[in-house]
């Protein structure tokens, strides 16, 4: 039977198909409706925006043979009615119905040894098919169902919360022993104007404000999650923003109802539903009490942070960590928008013995981490975006929940008594992510060589390809006419923060393009290329600042070495030493692989993003365990 076949994709015969003889509250949409057999049983459907041009480009017909493969099952006036999201028109046209096919609810209830609850609405499906319904009794029509059961009056409220209005209405999750009906999220889609669901809210975003051609206003997000365990996103507007913003509060039970709901944009909204609520100053929400029945949140952790290497960037992530460290918050330039953005950073870490870096956006979220985060907590972070800026690291797009017991207990305390008894010693801890010193290299079993660059074809994609080696500094190219270095800002703050390049002027001064700022000497940088090498091929390899001087030392910023060797005293032998140093040494070595345009020529440049000396006795013992693992 239809009903039995829900769960999968399954295989139908249009009987009839009807184009939409009315429009929606929102001109815009077309409803067909359409009626399809598996043979056995029939039942009623809806076609949805994103499928109704099948029918008006005549890919869908009367009798076409199509693939069910996206939908959802909704109640009117006591029927069931399939809304199809997608599908595919497969076969050829048998040109008339096959079977005798029979309406799937009247069999379902001849079967159940039920009545037929509804026999007017039974009729009207009938008639669909062609078959003149039986009238001789005249049955009157139930209320808020005509000829067109999808029709309906119009109504002054939009989300149908008062009389009249279309008769779809979504299945009934539950009932409270008051006999109010709430709906479950998982079955909201947007054919429904009546409808009222209780959830909790998980997540809250700061208040956003906008400025365009077609006006200005403010809005928020929510993010609410209900027993079925699929959570929606909410977004309020204007007015909506003012009578709701301070009302609504992270953790709290609250039911929900007229609001618009449409598709997704999957690009920013991260819930599980696939649609979202537009809410206005006329919906309607009350604060319940919270009888415990709903989630705080609903996880799907991933194991250990060792594990985001090998996700791909862009994807989302739920991780339970330590947060170890939050930095102050700062202030950059959005280059999309041209707004101040604040932001701040944290540092994670687990008992796989791995931290990586995540940024928290926003004013009140940055502002405030510092307390929040406070003491090391253990803290529940829901979808993460994982980018793969310096190695890996984390963005925060949905909620954070410390010291989560209610719903994750068992990891929680897991991770204090590893924290407690050892982990913030630090000891044997390495990092995904980038810092300002260039992060942390891979693990000797993740190790590449050189030749990798090559043999993996790296640099070519879309994204960066990440490389880690063992090399030895062959060559060091420190011949740049005013030396291995740039004149940079000498702005500290925002937004140069000392790394834009300064040129200067007719009078002697020193003037920054980025912040218009006009000073009289600049901060110098590092930045030459060597050419590295190891047993397999060697490679050029371009140095800047952090990673310059750790290379030649440590001490030697490049602003010593202009003022030692270059500025007064012209002391070649002296700056040729300070390189003749560091070539033939033997580090480890984290680099970039990107195709890049140079002079008009497509080049694959490598770069050095972090780099640490040999510990030979580690690496003697990290081969023996690479050995023995090799022979078992």
């Amino acid at each position: 039977m239809i009903l039995q076949l829900m769960r999968t994709f399954f295989y139908f015969i249009i009987i009839s198909c009807h184009q939409p003889r009315h429009q929606s509250n929102h001109s815009s949409i077309r409803i067909p409706q359409v009626i399809f057999s598996d043979g056995t049983n029939f039942i009623q459907g809806l076609l949805t925006t994103q499928v109704n041009q099948m029918v008006y480009d005549d890919i869908i017909q009367n009798f076409s043979i199509f693939k069910l493969t996206k939908f959802v099952k909704n109640v009117v006036a006591g029927r069931n009615i399939v809304v199809i999201l997608n599908c595919e028109v497969v076969g050829t046209n048998p040109g008339a119905k096959l079977g005798e096919p029979e309406d799937v609810q009247t069999s379902a209830n001849t079967s159940s040894g039920a009545e037929n609850v509804n026999p007017q609405a039974s009729s009207a499906a009938q008639g669909m098919y062609g078959i003149k319904p039986n009238n001789s009794n005249n049955p009157a029509k139930p209320e808020g169902v005509g000829s067109n059961p999808y029709s309906g009056g119009r109504s002054s409220n939009p989300y149908g919360s008062g009389s009249g209005g279309s008769s779809i209405s979504a299945p009934i999750q539950r009932t409270t022993p008051g006999g109010s009906a709430y709906t479950a999220i998982s079955n909201l889609n947007m054919y429904q104007n009546r409808w009222t669901i209780r959830a909790r809210v998980t997540n809250k975003t700061d208040i956003k404000t906008w400025s365009n051609a077609r006006g200005e206003g403010s809005l928020f997000s929510i993010d609410v999650l209900d027993p079925s365990g699929v959570d929606i996103r909410g977004t309020f507007f204007k007015e909506a923003v003012e009578k709701f913003y301070s009302l609504l509060q992270v953790g709290s039970v609250y039911t929900f109802s007229g609001g618009r709901i449409k598709v997704a944009n999957m690009q920013y909204n991260t819930c599980k539903s696939g649609f979202e609520i537009t809410f206005d100053q006329n919906s309607e929400i009350h604060l319940q009490d919270d009888t415990g029945e709903i989630q705080h949140n609903c996880y799907d952790f991933i194991p250990s942070i060792a594990q985001i290497e090998q996700v791909d960037p862009g994807k989302m992530v739920d991780i339970l960590a330590i947060v170890k460290e939050v930095t102050e918050p700062t202030t950059i330039m959005s280059k999309k928008s041209g707004n101040e953005l604040v932001k701040c950073n944290l540092t994670l870490i687990d008992d796989s013995g791995v931290e990586i870096s995540m940024t928290l956006w926003g004013a009140e979220s940055a502002n405030s981490a510092a307390q929040r985060f406070a003491g090391c907590p253990v803290v529940a972070f829901r979808r993460a975006k994982v980018g793969d800026y310096g190695g890996r690291s984390l963005s925060l797009s949905g909620s954070a929940e410390v010291n989560p017991v209610a719903d994750c207990a068992e990891g929680v305390q897991r991770l204090q008594n590893w924290w407690k008894n050892g982990g913030s010693s630090g000891a044997g801890t390495r990092s995904l992510s980038s810092t300002s010193g260039g992060g942390s290299v891979a693990p000797f079993s993740e190790r590449q060589t050189i030749a990798s660059i090559k043999g993996k074809h790296m640099g070519h994609g879309e994204k960066p390809d990440w490389l880690t080696f063992k090399g030895i500094v062959s060559f060091i190219k420190k011949d740049k006419e005013g030396g291995a270095w740039y004149p940079a800002c000498a702005n500290a703050g925002d937004p140069c923060k000392n790394m834009f390049k300064m040129t200067q002027t007719t009078d002697g001064q020193w003037f920054c393009d980025k912040c218009q700022g006009t000073y009289p000497n600049p901060v110098r940088r590092w930045i030459f290329s060597a050419t590295v090498e190891d047993d397999t091929s060697s490679t050029w390899v371009s140095f800047f600042n952090a990673q310059g001087e750790q290379l030649l030392g440590g001490e030697t910023t490049a602003d010593m070495a202009f003022e030692k060797f270059m500025d007064h005293n012209q002391d070649q032998d002296g700056y040729d030493s300070l390189f003749k140093r560091a070539e033939f040494t033997e580090w480890i070595f984290k680099c970039k692989v990107k195709s890049e345009m140079v002079n008009d020529e497509q080049r694959i440049k490598t770069s050095v993003y972090a780099l640490q000396p040999v510990d030979h006795v580690q690496e003697s013992n990290d081969m023996l365990n690479a050995l023995e693992k090799w022979s078992q």
